[in-house]
Parts: structure tokens; sequence; C-alpha cells
């Protein structure tokens, strides 16, 4: 299997709680590569673009203010079928339901403060590294 990229979050609430360095510690523990990683707040417009899927959702305008809200980091990983590996490793979206050796499951909260975002396919990784990284 080819070595595949995928994009991800931690989000403001992992790193308010400084759960950021065990994330990492566990993203590199399970055999990604970060192949670039920076920490930035995220300003409304930006916060708008990358989650227009959820536009004309009743949760967007909370899910924009709640990733403004502090710092993030975004990061480029690497591995093997890393998509679904990066989202197996974070858990399900609702940290309550993520079991507990997952990012969700450890550093999560519920629904909305689930510690990390991840692609959730190869179309999406691509848009979204774009976004964040250029080259």
């Amino acid at each position: 299997m080819a070595i595949e990229r995928t994009f991800a979050i931690i989000k403001p609430d992992a790193v308010r709680a400084k759960n950021a360095g065990k994330i990492i510690d566990m993203i590199e523990e399970n055999g990604f590569s970060i192949d670039g990683m920076y920490k930035l707040k995220l300003n409304k417009e930006l916060a708008e673009q990358f989650y227009a899927v959820h536009k004309d959702r009743p949760f967007f305008g909370e899910l924009v203010e709640f990733m403004t809200s502090g710092a993030v980091i975004v990061m480029a990983l690497s591995k093997e079928n890393a998509i679904a590996a990066w989202r197996d490793l974070m858990g399900p979206t609702d940290s309550k339901e993520a079991p507990k050796d997952t990012i969700r499951g450890k550093f999560g909260t519920d629904v909305g403060e689930n510690a990390t975002h991840g692609s959730d396919s190869a179309e999406n990784a691509q848009a979204e590294l774009a976004l964040f990284f250029q080259g």
C-alpha cells in the first residue's frame, strides 16, 4: 500500500488543556510521520471557509466560535492508509462514545469539544492540506 497524506487539527480544547504534546506523542507512537506542523489562531473567515460543508447546519455558528476560541495546531500527517488510520486513532466524533485508548477517548469531553479533527476522505484531505500548507 502506498504512503498517504492526511490533515489533522488539534483543537482549542486540547491545546487549552495542555494535551497537544500528549496527542503528538500518540501520533508518532502510531507510526505517523509529521510532515508539517504549526500553531495558529483561526480567524472567523478561515474557520468558516474550512467548515463550509456545515454552513447550513444548526451548529455551524457554534462550531466556528469554538474553533476560533483559542490556538489550534494543524498538521500534515503521512503513513500507509493515513486517512483511515488517523480516524481510527482519533476515535468516534462523540468523545463519550470513544474507546479510552483513542485520542478523543482520552482528551475529548463531548461531540463538540473532541480534541481533534481529521480528514474523512482523500479529496477532503487534499483540499484541507492545500488550505493550510503550501506545496
